[in-house]
């Protein structure tokens, strides 16, 4: 073992041998920003003030030699060589739980298609069960499958020892294939969370909007049911956009939900129905029907946004475009390998 120290903070980590930067301190407890967990976006780039660290697989692209020869490493693929210490962009968010990332064992207890493509998933906990933040997920391992395979929590904090997962069959993907056709009641899953800095910031006590887009409704289902669990007094609306009406799970569930509480909203949104369907509701994307909704001026409001790049990126538009801005506007992102290999961060924004 060997001991990081993370400046500005002064908190204090144990690494054992071979353990990665990031991994220490995400177990410990400690959130480092970070995204590809791979070595090739840069987004967890540290730089070194004291002691050796071997660079891993880090990506000459995202970690130049000169930044190397100025101290800079990867946190998600160093690893240390004796103490070291490392300054780091650490976002003090008021907001955020302290929560260690731990390795689970959950049996499923329950499967059901919520959607002629998405798998509802239960998971039973044993033990303490599963503390999360409501918006984050867990990284599932797949038996015969190489890597891992990331899962927004559905299911509300309050049910620590049941996560609850929407798993949307990927054409060619092996991964969801293999859980759509070959998982079973009674089978058992390892998995390791929780993960992620999406969550609600409900000390800044506004108003929120949920955009989401297919089976990004997995974590907007579980920020508002801890949300209205806990009494946030504030209105909430939750714009849910599918394709056809049998595309859009826990419809029902939502209705009820808003029948019983005045301040919350359910906006579902189909854009390819038929008249077949005979929908008398919203049609269209979702951000026509938000701007429809608040007259196309979202001031004063939050908004998190989760689903497809192409849903995100034309909310985030009508959003900025209604006057709210980054430090409002809250996204969902999962960056794979091939993600990171292709996406380029935008020069003016910090998080979107």
């Amino acid at each position: 073992m060997a001991t990081l120290t993370i400046e500005p903070t002064g908190d204090t980590v144990e690494v054992a041998e071979g353990q990665t930067l990031l991994d220490a301190c995400l177990r410990a407890g400690l959130y480092l920003p970070h995204a590809c967990g791979h070595g090739l976006c840069g987004t967890c780039k540290v730089s070194v003030l004291e002691g050796e660290v071997a660079h891993g697989a880090a990506s000459s692209f995202a970690l130049m030699d000169f930044e190397r020869d100025e101290g800079a490493t990867l946190a998600c693929v160093a690893t240390i060589q004796g103490d070291v210490t490392i300054e780091a962009d650490i976002d003090d968010d008021p907001d955020a739980r302290r929560i260690a990332v731990a390795d689970h064992v959950g049996t499923v207890s329950k499967l059901e298609m919520l959607t002629p493509d998405i798998l509802g998933v239960w998971l039973d906990v044993a033990g303490e069960g599963v503390f999360f933040q409501a918006g984050q997920y867990v990284n599932l391992s797949i038996d015969g499958i190489e890597g891992t395979r990331a899962f927004s929590i559905a299911s509300s904090p309050a049910e620590a020892n049941i996560v609850e997962l929407h798993v949307r069959l990927v054409p060619g993907g092996k991964a969801t294939t293999h859980l759509h056709e070959h998982l079973k009641v009674g089978d058992q899953i390892r998995f390791a969370g929780p993960f992620g800095r999406f969550f609600v910031r409900r000390s800044a006590n506004k108003p929120l909007i949920f955009l989401a887009g297919g089976s990004g409704l997995s974590s907007p289902k579980s920020m508002i049911l801890e949300l209205i669990g806990q009494g946030y007094d504030q209105p909430i609306t939750l714009i849910h956009g599918a394709r056809r009406p049998h595309d859009l799970h826990y419809a029902d569930f939502f209705r009820k939900l808003a029948e019983g509480n005045p301040t919350f909203r359910y906006v579902p949104v189909l854009s390819q129905a038929e008249p077949k369907d005979a929908w008398e509701g919203e049609t269209g994307y979702v951000h026509e029907a938000a701007e429809r909704l608040f007259a196309g001026r979202f001031t004063g409001h939050q908004a998190y946004l989760c689903g497809p790049p192409p849903m995100i990126e034309a909310g985030i538009g009508a959003l900025m475009k209604g006057r709210l801005f980054e430090r409002d506007i809250f996204v969902e992102k999962f960056v794979t390998a091939a993600d990171a290999e292709k996406s380029v961060r935008s020069p003016f924004f910090k998080k979107l």
